[in-house]
């Protein structure tokens, strides 16, 4: 397995896998908000960017999807992983890990300030590996209705 960034010929593989994700959360999104999200991750000059686990047969295994920007508690950016996904059937084999672990090395390279991430209080197989790679500092996160 190999971590790279996202680009153009993945397109349908990763929206199989952002079906799947959207499902995972009981989701659906309007086509254009999927297909504004997919040109924003390949642009450069966005502060967004994917990256995808591949296997040695050029299938993608997972995603993962990083927007960097400013904070009012330090002069560096921080790094949002906003969106994490590993496929169904390849759970359980360190995509996931690695995915997160390949966001610190492109954060460390950013210098950014801060990794952050959410995820539902019910996700708990997530939770499990997230504990081991990350701190929960007991922030509860709003939203406007």
């Amino acid at each position: 397995m190999i971590i790279r960034e996202a680009r153009a010929a993945d397109r349908t593989q990763w929206d199989d896998l952002w079906a799947g994700y959207l499902t995972f959360y009981e989701s659906s999104l309007a086509p254009e908000v999927t297909d504004s999200t997919w040109r924003r991750l390949l642009d450069p000059n966005e502060p967004m960017q994917a990256l995808v686990a591949e296997d040695e047969t050029g299938a993608l295994l997972g995603f993962t999807h990083v927007v960097f920007h400013r904070g009012t508690w330090s002069i560096g950016d921080f790094c949002y992983l906003e969106d994490l996904f590993t496929a169904e059937s390849t759970r359980g084999r360190g995509i996931g890990r690695a995915l997160i672990e390949a966001v610190y090395k492109l954060a460390d390279e950013r210098n950014a300030a801060r990794v952050y991430w959410l995820t539902h209080e019910t996700n708990t197989t997530a939770r499990k590996l997230y504990d081991q790679v990350a701190e929960h500092r007991g922030f509860i996160q709003y939203r406007r209705p």
